[in-house]
């Protein structure tokens, strides 16, 4: 540790710390552009300059000493970056003396000169550090009478990230995230002075599946997401904290909707697991909660089609027919998508039916040494934990072969299509018994003899253990369309209806059940899990590249 007076006041800070964290750790934010905690620091935009000093050292080479024991300070004659500096004993930081004030002033008037006035059309408007500071340090009028220079608008840098050229004042942070981060240095500045602008390197795109990082970590509205720009402004957004459910990783993300509509997911910092990242193909999975291919109402078997019915009577229909067959002839199959709690409520429907039979659906596809995980179902491991699996997909072929001989009349699907495991229309027509709880019409959907909207993972609460064995915490963003329910409701109503067993009125009591029973889970609830999740499971893998 070393001692730091910051504005006036010692502190104590490790040794190392960059100054910049240093004054905001002591109460003292110092306004940034280019600097970026998790990436390097180039010291370009001079927005952090303020006033430094180090010990005054005597003639023996020590520190000379105050009446109040400790070091005089020497001011030096001109302002310091705070970015790219470390702490160091006895340094001196003046963040908000005239001469720091005065220079922010100078260097706002500077990145003002050639900035259009795009804030009303610009996506960035209410979270635009641009704005933000030059509240405090502009000038309420312009000295500079030339021409602005104009620069490119509406560049396609990529499939998914558009440049607006004139608004970037060349903070440099999607050029290092590139390089540093996504291993994938595709980005650069050309040409010189007021002239300079970011583009792509010859013959290269921003294309990489992290490439809207960049705009997440622009300081003002250049890099824009073309599935988000112009619809939406900011301060409209309702924002949820949530995690990816995409791959196994579990990303901590910032869900914006509005009116029950989704616009977009932001990677939300977390070091024990995503640091302040997302990939893209994660961030962008969403646009099936509104798909129109959404389950919107609970249908029965009558005849030979399904019939709209309402929940209490396709419930008891379901627990109906599931009730003239023995467990032998009854198979479940699971999904790692879905929540511990509706795992366990799957775990004890199994149980009153007396299946042995259950299994979930792994999905795999290609990973990456960042985050994205090769394993796609998001809670493989809650899976395991609470005995739904040991090996995933082990026990697959058996239910497909059950039921191509006949020996398996009932099949229960739970959030997954029961043709992609290798089961026909034709074989899935056929059962006398087939319970469909799903969010989306599929292919097996058709043939269900019970069919059951369920909720997407934005519209529900519960948890999940990512890859490395921390429970998180979905919370709900939307409201779920038409009659469609959540899925633990819809296996308690199920499991209610076919036992007359009660007592579980809410997700907490789900959980508590849980928390009682497996010994990982014990102590803990839904509240106590917070935003930024806790470990649970000690899993092996390889170690974690540096983020």
């Amino acid at each position: 540790m070393v001692n730091v007076q910051i504005n006036g006041v010692w502190h104590e800070f490790p040794r190392g710390m960059r100054l910049i964290e240093a004054c905001e750790k002591a109460g003292s934010y110092v306004p940034r552009y280019c600097y970026h905690k998790k990436l390097s620091s180039p010291g370009n935009c001079r927005m952090c300059l303020i006033e430094m000093g180090l010990p005054k050292m005597g003639p023996d080479r020590k520190p000379e000493l105050g009446s109040d024991g400790k070091p005089i300070i020497n001011w030096m004659p001109r302002p310091q970056i705070s970015c790219a500096q470390d702490v160091s004993e006895g340094m001196g930081i003046r963040t908000d003396s005239p001469l720091a004030v005065e220079c922010r002033k100078g260097v706002m008037e500077f990145l003002l000169i050639n900035h259009p006035l795009d804030c009303p059309i610009c996506d960035q408007a209410g979270e635009c550090r641009l704005q933000e500071f030059s509240v405090e340090y502009g000038r309420a009028d312009s000295r500079f009478l030339e021409n602005k220079v104009k620069k490119p608008k509406n560049i396609e840098l990529g499939p998914r990230v558009t440049l607006d050229d004139e608004r970037c004042i060349l903070c440099s942070r999607c050029i290092r995230f590139c390089q540093e981060v996504a291993q994938d240095d595709v980005l650069g500045f050309i040409d010189r002075g007021s002239h300079s602008v970011l583009t792509a390197h010859p013959g290269k795109r921003l294309e990489n599946n992290y490439s809207l990082n960049t705009v997440d970590i622009c300081p003002v509205g250049a890099l824009t997401s073309s599935d988000f720009r112009f619809q939406m402004r900011v301060w409209f957004l309702k924002e949820t904290k949530g995690f990816c459910t995409s791959c196994a990783t579990g990303c901590n993300t910032v869900i914006g909707t509005r009116e029950d509509v989704i616009y977009r997911q932001t990677p939300r910092e977390n070091d024990a697991v995503n640091s302040s990242w997302m990939c893209d193909y994660g961030r962008l999975n969403f646009d099936y909660l509104q798909s129109e291919k959404r389950l919107l109402q609970p249908e029965i078997l009558s005849g030979d089609k399904l019939i709209p019915a309402d929940w209490n009577v396709a419930i008891a229909h379901a627990a109906a027919q599931l009730k003239h067959f023995n467990g032998w002839e009854i198979a479940i199959l699971a999904s790692g998508r879905m929540t511990n709690e509706e795992l366990w409520l799957t775990r004890q429907l199994a149980n009153i039916l007396g299946v042995d039979l259950i299994e979930i659906v792994p999905r795999t596809g290609p990973g990456d040494d960042i985050l994205l995980s090769a394993d796609r179902n998001p809670n493989t491991n809650g899976a395991r934990l609470l005995g739904i699996t040991m090996d995933p997909g082990s026990r697959l072929r058996e239910i497909v072969d059950g039921v191509a001989s006949g020996r398996i009349r009932a099949l229960v699907a739970l959030g997954e299509d029961a043709t992609e495991i290798g089961l026909t229309s034709k074989q899935l027509s056929a059962l006398p018994a087939f319970v469909v709880m799903s969010l989306l019409a599929n292919a097996s959907s058709a043939a269900a003899t019970a069919l059951l909207p369920s909720f997407g993972f934005a519209e529900k609460r519960g948890s999940m253990i990512n890859r490395k064995g921390r429970l998180q915490r979905l919370n709900r963003a939307v409201r779920g369309p038409g009659q469609a329910r959540d899925d633990w409701e819809i296996l308690r109503d199920l499991i209610q209806a076919y036992s007359g067993r009660n007592g579980i009125y809410s997700i907490e009591d789900v959980f508590r059940q849980m928390s009682e029973a497996v010994p990982a889970l014990a102590g803990l609830s839904l509240s106590k899990i917070g935003d930024l999740g806790v470990p649970v499971l000690e899993v092996e893998q390889t170690p974690a590249p540096s983020l």
